[in-house]
């Protein structure tokens, strides 16, 4: 999972790999800089820049006397990756919302629009919805198709490494990816379409909590529950992207569904109202049964609301079995709680962690929440296309453009 690339250009082209892996996430340089960070000699970097310049990869930008940088000798040249190269495509398709983001490739998002799904539309209605979306995410910025340079899609679902679902005996995982490789290939050139939990631990290993980790599990626990595995430093896959399935859970004591601490807590918070049994001392007791939120009963359990804190300590106890079960079959050392129902599970982290630390044969993982908040997916979707950019797509169009007859 790491960023770091070599470029092969061919024979006597090295140099023209060491500047684009120099140029790219980084701001103006100079051929000194160049020079610097890879060694290369001044005629060397200088013929190297000017190909990419030459092929439209870099941009020469005003030199450095000119912007107020350099006021004795010769001025430096300087150069870019230029602003308008391209964009990239994140699609998070989950099975009650859709969120699309178009970024820099910088990094920064210059489009977000999320849409709430009906988890009942056919295959083909959940794949039109989710092309007009990226289409106005575009439209919205200013760009087409043609300025794509990867799309990268989350969905809730296993995924084999040619971008295909294996059918699902309820037609779930065909809602959450219904064709995406070949209806995206069909609009952009570089498509790749991945398991949502691996996306979230991409996330995290790189802005959130895993960094430094080598063997962390990132643990989707919002409407369902999926993880993203990563041990020795490897992201597990398997055979049909199945790593991180949470069908096991179906049988597991204390936990006994594979859906996510969200959805459990909803259903738990219901059947406690419709059954009458509460304090009548809080907030709790007052809603309605179809009226509860996992988020909003969180928020009563920190605020001491007490039928909210018996609740809490209910998902407390299925989340430690949870991480438990995760860590006798990964033995990760961390376990990262992510989606939006990581925001408010403060309540049940210290619980969870001593039920876990009793339970546990192995050292219990240190047990942590994402700070990524709802978005993980869609990030780990923006970091995935952008390190395939990074890695294929700008080094292809380089090689192309270098190559071309004059």
């Amino acid at each position: 999972m790491s960023s770091a690339k070599s470029y092969d250009f061919g024979a006597g082209r090295v140099s023209v790999g060491l500047v684009l892996d120099f140029a790219w996430g980084r701001g103006p340089f100079t051929a000194t800089d160049v020079m610097a960070a890879t060694g290369l000699t001044r005629t060397t970097a200088i013929i190297a820049i000017d190909k990419l310049v030459e092929a439209r990869i870099l941009e020469e930008l005003a030199n450095a006397r000119v912007v107020g940088e350099y006021r004795a000798g010769r001025p430096a040249r300087r150069f870019q990756l230029p602003p308008n190269l391209g964009v990239v495509v994140g699609i998070d398709s989950g099975d009650f919302h859709l969120t699309v983001a178009v970024s820099d490739l910088g990094g920064s998002p210059i489009a977000h629009r999320r849409t709430e799904l009906n988890p009942s539309d056919s295959p083909e209605r959940r794949r039109d919805t989710i092309l007009s979306e990226v289409d106005a995410a575009l439209t919205a910025v200013g760009r087409s198709a043609t300025d794509v340079l990867a799309v990268c899609a989350g969905v809730a679902a296993p995924v084999a490494r040619d971008g295909s679902t294996p059918p699902h005996p309820y037609g779930f995982w065909e809602r959450t990816n219904p064709g995406l490789t070949e209806a995206l290939q069909a609009r952009f050139s570089q498509v790749l379409v991945k398991n949502d939990a691996q996306l979230a631990a991409a996330a995290e290993l790189h802005a959130g909590q895993a960094a430094g980790c080598s063997d962390f599990v990132a643990l989707l626990a919002g409407r369902r529950l999926g993880a993203g595995v990563v041990i020795d430093g490897h992201l597990l896959h398997g055979a049909h992207g199945g790593v991180g399935e949470m069908k096991a859970f179906d049988y597991v004591l204390g936990v006994g569904t594979r859906r996510g601490l969200g959805s459990i807590a909803e259903s738990r918070a219901a059947a406690m109202l419709e059954s009458g049994d509460l304090e009548d001392e809080g907030v709790f007791s007052r809603l309605f049964p179809e009226d509860v939120d996992a988020r909003h009963l969180l928020k009563l359990a920190s605020s001491g609301d007490p039928d909210a804190t018996v609740l809490a300590d209910q998902l407390a106890h299925s989340l430690a079995r949870i991480v438990g079960a995760l860590s006798s079959m990964f033995d990760p050392s961390r376990v990262i709680i992510c989606g939006a129902v990581a925001d408010e599970i403060d309540p049940i982290l210290d619980t969870a962690r001593s039920v876990l630390a009793e339970e546990s044969h192995m050292p219990a993982p240190e047990l942590v929440r994402s700070r990524l908040g709802a978005d993980v997916v869609i990030r780990g979707a923006i970091i995935t296309a952008l390190d395939e950019v990074r890695g294929a797509v700008l080094p292809h169009l380089a090689r192309r453009r270098i190559e071309a007859p004059a």
